[in-house]
């Protein structure tokens, strides 16, 4: 590949389709630097950490820049599922980017461990300083840029005392630049509404009064955005009487759900644009393996002075109008890599570790991406995993690999992963039993973490020396794997497995679990002698339905 992720790319229209950016992408932020717009989204325990899109009409999106690229920004080794990168909040000053972001340690039970950082970058794709600590106290920060050049920073706060609701309000703090710290008291300048679970502050300035956007009523199906303004930038904050600007919940009907945590641009023409997230769950099941992605949607500022959506109402549209003078998209990119390039595609990412090249090279053997076996599948430290997003409903993905196990401890392959609990493996190993073989192995979703293998009594032995090319085949909730050796036909391994598994409603179920699915290749030694596997190519492509 050697080329950025294109999203959305296609005949340009009048109309934006949703969602604008497709596969796990949540948390949307967006902010605009003359003509170019780039909204950073959050990514949750894939390294790197936040990915940032670029866009000129905030139609066509391409990946341009994953700025937690390093140690000393973002070391999630250890972290749980679902902790890690939370809500970025990207804003321009000052000749600056300026990035915000939660980096979080603990997932279960009351408590949560939140830190919050700081990192800035003259180029969208340069590198980014070293971080500046904010605080703790809870996750989503966000920056405002005042117009009288101070600077002020909310976050919402984590209470873990039993008689509340976790979700204590927005607080705010000044932030010194020039000190690269906050200073004075935090005050609390909104408690929320009864929607509850208020998060994902954003402060704005428009005629005369701060607005302040949150997130509530939690990131499943009673999801919504909500504003609320104040004369002054530390309240009282007055919600809009109108309710919710943006939610899905009244209708779970609507193709697009879970419809919330917001923030919104200005274009150079004064046209007002609200990225949000949502998910498209499967017809049927209230599963939604894609994720939370992101979607857009045009706002107008109405007579009295609050945000709506241009059509009115409060349901997200699958289709809306573009910005004037919006320019035509970019092309499309391939979806084979044969990896002969010396840097991984950024359609990629790998698991927690800053450290990569403990596991993986392009070099040691060209044209080959090699792995080197390391932990188990789903351990929350050194995994050997490389994966991409699963953007469409129906696809197909294959890879080519070259890996001589010498026992069961050993293992490569194929991999459609969630999480630790949630994942369907076609994985190359060795027993004395059959030698050299082919398996399955699953996570249905269950807490216990424990391993099913749906076809052991029919495993197939393969040749030793043998290249295997593997296959899965995903439409909507079924999923088959399929293998050939050289260019044979494809043959089909029973049995068909459930792919709605591979998301945040299944196992712990809606608001347990944030990420989405991805399809990609792994190794493990649980020996600990890094057994490499190499694989030759990974296709991913769409298919009609």
């Amino acid at each position: 590949m050697g080329q950025l992720t294109q999203q959305n790319a296609g005949v340009q229209t009048r109309n934006i389709t949703n969602p604008i950016l497709r596969g796990f992408n949540p948390d949307p932020s967006i902010c605009r630097v003359g003509g170019d717009y780039y909204v950073a989204t959050s990514t949750f325990e894939w390294y790197p950490g936040v990915r940032i899109y670029h866009s000129r009409d905030l139609r066509n999106w391409q990946l341009t820049s994953r700025p937690l690229n390093r140690s000393s920004l973002l070391n999630m080794l250890g972290s749980p599922d679902s902790c890690g990168v939370w809500a970025p909040c990207l804003s321009w000053h000052d000749g600056l980017f300026w990035l915000l972001y939660t980096d979080v340690k603990r997932f279960d039970g009351n408590f949560k461990d939140t830190h919050n950082y700081l990192t800035t970058s003259a180029t969208i794709d340069g590198s980014w300083s070293e971080p500046v600590y904010l605080n703790s106290s809870g996750f989503d920060p966000s920056l405002f840029h005042d117009d009288d050049g101070r600077k002020w920073y909310v976050n919402m706060v984590w209470d873990h005392r039993p008689d509340r609701t976790f979700f204590a309000g927005i607080v705010l703090q000044e932030y010194l630049p020039r000190e690269r710290r906050l200073t004075g008291e935090r005050k609390f300048i909104f408690p929320g509404t009864a929607l509850d679970c208020t998060e994902a502050p954003h402060l704005y300035r428009h005629g005369g009064y701060y607005y302040l956007m949150t997130a509530e009523g939690g990131t499943g199906y009673a999801h919504a955005v909500t504003m609320a303004r104040a004369r002054a930038i530390d309240g009282p904050y007055e919600p809009d009487p109108g309710g919710p600007l943006l939610t899905a919940a009244a209708d779970p009907t609507w193709p697009l759900q879970r419809a919330g945590h917001g923030d919104f641009v200005v274009t150079p023409a004064g046209e007002v644009y609200l990225v949000h997230l949502c998910s498209r769950p499967l017809p049927g099941i209230r599963r939604s393996p894609l994720g939370r992605e992101t979607a857009i949607q045009k706002m107008r500022w109405t007579a009295d002075g609050w945000l709506r959506l241009e059509f009115g109402g409060c349901l997200p549209g699958s289709e809306v109008p573009a910005p004037v003078l919006a320019e035509a998209p970019i092309a499309a990119v391939t979806c084979c890599d044969h990896f002969d390039s010396r840097s991984l595609d950024p359609v990629y990412q790998w698991l927690r570790t800053p450290w990569p090249e403990e596991f993986l090279s392009l070099d040691e053997r060209p044209g080959f991406l090699r792995l080197r076996g390391m932990e188990s599948l789903g351990s929350s430290f050194r995994q050997a995993l490389i994966a991409r997003r699963q953007t469409d409903f129906v696809y197909e993905a294959e890879t080519r690999l070259e890996f001589e196990p010498k026992n069961f401890q050993q293992m490569a392959g194929l991999v459609c992963y969630y999480n630790a609990s949630k994942f369907h493996y076609l994985y190359v190993s060795a027993d004395q039993a059959l030698g050299k073989h082919l398996g399955i192995m699953s996570c249905p979703g269950n807490t216990s973490l424990t391993a099913e293998f749906p076809n052991w009594a029919q495993r197939i032995p393969l040749p030793a020396g043998a290249c295997v090319n593997l296959k899965v085949r995903i439409d909507r909730a079924r999923l088959d794997f399929y293998w050939r050796l050289d260019d044979g036909d494809w043959q089909l391994i029973p049995p068909t497995l459930d792919a709605s598994v591979l998301s945040d409603e299944a196992g712990r179920g809606e608001g347990a679990q944030f990420t989405g699915a991805f399809v990609g290749m792994c190794c493990q030694d649980l020996t600990g002698q890094r057994i490499p596997a190499d694989f030759d190519s990974f296709a991913y492509r769409a298919l009609p339905g």
